[in-house]
């Protein structure tokens, strides 16, 4: 795994939100985090943390280690 492990999470948690159909605005409603945040965590510049973690995992319907499946 050459990649930083911040962008392999932005790039999963943008690959979910995509195959869900929803904006990073709607994304941000149903999560509770701003849209700033949401995008910062997509390209990979945000340290993210455990309850954001959670949040996301939330808004998104998927269980938190479905954020963490980088095989694809």
């Amino acid at each position: 795994m050459n990649k930083d492990i911040h962008i392999l999470f932005g790039l999963r948690i943008k690959e979910l939100r995509v195959r869900a159909h929803i904006s990073q605005e709607e994304l941000s409603f149903r999560s509770g985090l701003s849209k700033n945040y949401i995008s910062d965590v997509e390209r990979g510049t945000r340290n993210i943390s455990l309850k954001a973690i959670s949040k996301l995992a939330d808004g998104l319907k998927v269980e938190v280690k479905e954020l963490f499946n980088f095989s694809k």
